[in-house]
């Protein structure tokens, strides 16, 4: 028989500064509820977010409640019961955000909890709003894209201009040969 002192298990300790550890870099934190799946489904949803640079990890809740206290993903803490997985990347968001869309419909789903993102709490229905927004590589081909039609344009204008110039010149030069 143990007799409890005031001090946590070293255990204990441990498993919530691996849980700081992992959440510390990390851009997008997504709560879920995986009850609804088996493990072949969590092991396939697991399987996509890794290709989409995310992890999942399932935790006890009142590890994550002690980890997350006094940093950005506190509110995440609040009213948290049930079994509980967490989503996380410290890339892209939105990827992280369109994997999970399609395992968030059906029979067997996953219940989202919330999510904080780059510091800002999202509820469930604003963590499913971000798989509808384009992904960090699609906003930068938009951008390269915009940037690029005005060079493109003026390319094409200075090889008119010189084309023409040249054909002129090659009149003139028809011209005085005869």
């Amino acid at each position: 028989m143990s007799i409890r002192t005031g001090e946590p298990r070293p255990e204990k300790v441990a498993a919530i500064n691996e849980i700081k550890d992992m959440l510390s870099g990390a851009s997008a934190v997504i709560l879920t509820d995986y009850q609804g799946l088996d493990v072949k489904s969590i092991s396939d949803f697991r399987k996509k977010l890794h290709e989409a640079g995310a992890q999942y990890k399932v935790i006890k809740n009142n590890l994550f409640i002690l980890a997350v206290k006094d940093t950005v993903n506190e509110p995440l803490g609040e009213n948290l019961a049930g079994p509980t997985g967490i989503l996380y990347t410290e890339d892209d968001p939105v990827a992280a955000a369109k994997v999970l869309q399609p395992f968030t419909k059906g029979a067997k789903k996953i219940g989202v909890k919330g999510g904080v993102v780059d510091g800002t709490y999202f509820d469930e229905k604003q963590v499913m709003q971000l798989a509808s927004i384009p992904s960090k590589q699609e906003l930068y081909a938009k951008v390269v894209g915009g940037l690029q039609a005005p060079i493109t344009g003026l390319v094409g204008t200075l090889q008119q201009m010189i084309s023409g110039l040249v054909f002129t010149l090659q009149a003139v030069a028809d011209a005085k040969s005869e």
